[in-house]
């Protein structure tokens, strides 16, 4: 079963099936015989306009602007069987999904959250940090602070990645203190940590309409309310879910107005990645907002 990054490519990749399947039902259909009865026309529309609207209806219908040449470039269409069936070009991750309207977009690449565990390999800068600052939840240890321009954002952690081992040993338990003093006490040229990303955040994959917008209202960061209908209400965004990212670059600690600037700025396709609010708020206890927005790294990561 296919899978796809929003609603809004499921619907299209559906009307193309949808299309083609009736294409080669039409065109494998027996001659008729001569002298067969031939029933009069009626003028009721061809089956492809009535039971199959085309790229432009469907896209007056979601508040989109979609353009069939596009849409064909974002596909490749590879024959299985006697038919042609829709599929990505790419393989693995967000790779492996349907998208005829996302498409190549790189800030769902930037956004993705992988499954399983990763390596990786650190060395302190020249005051011996690594531009970490940890926390300590349910027992397991996450990245509270990543400093721009550290070792840390360098290897391309996040806010939010868990850290389960430091230099191989299992980090299930420590406290905040041991955390930071195994990074603190481990070599200048070599730290290994194996790392789990986001576990508790997730990415929503959302459609600008022809006025640039996809339809929620936020504060502070947080989001407030949705837009019925919009891109975000069809795609699942939640209220009371704070913006950790948008397209893959954080954008904790920011005011609304450089959030909004990001937003306006972005692609028509755009991910954004969330975390509920009372875990959010647990994550960043005890840091100050003018920290976060100073020293938290917000580049643009490179895919």
């Amino acid at each position: 079963m296919s899978l796809y990054p929003s609603l809004e490519d499921l619907k299209v990749d559906k009307v193309i099936k949808a299309q083609a399947q009736f294409a080669h039902t039409t065109s494998s259909m027996p001659a008729i015989a001569e002298g067969t009865y031939q029933p009069q026309a009626v003028d009721v529309g061809m089956p492809s306009s009535s039971l199959y609207p085309n790229l432009e209806d469907l896209g007056e219908y979601m508040g989109l602007r979609l353009n069939s040449d596009e849409v064909q470039r974002n596909m490749a269409l590879v024959p299985v069987g006697d038919n042609q069936v829709a599929v990505p070009s790419g393989l693995g991750g967000v790779g492996a999904m349907v998208r005829p309207v996302t498409g190549s977009d790189v800030g769902i690449r930037r956004a993705e959250i992988r499954p399983g565990i990763r390596e990786v390999i650190l060395c302190k800068d020249q005051d011996s940090k690594v531009g970490l600052r940890l926390r300590a939840i349910d027992n397991g240890v996450f990245i509270q602070l990543v400093q721009a321009n550290s070792p840390a954002a360098l290897g391309g952690l996040r806010f939010g990645d868990q850290v389960l081992q430091i230099n191989g040993q299992n980090c299930a338990g420590w406290s905040l203190d041991k955390a930071h003093k195994a990074l603190k006490v481990a070599a200048e040229h070599r730290i290994e940590l194996v790392v789990r990303d986001r576990p508790f955040q997730r990415t929503i994959t959302m459609h600008k309409d022809s006025y640039g917008h996809v339809g929620f209202i936020f504060k502070s960061g947080k989001i407030t309310s949705l837009v019925k209908d919009g891109s975000a209400a069809r795609n699942g965004l939640l209220t009371d879910h704070y913006i950790c990212e948008i397209n893959g670059q954080n954008v904790i600690g920011l005011k609304d107005s450089q959030i909004k600037d990001v937003l306006s700025t972005s692609p028509t396709a755009m991910t954004i990645t969330i975390m509920p609010k009372f875990i959010y708020e647990h994550m960043i206890k005890r840091m100050s907002s003018g920290l976060l927005r100073s020293a938290m790294d917000h580049s643009v990561p490179e895919v």
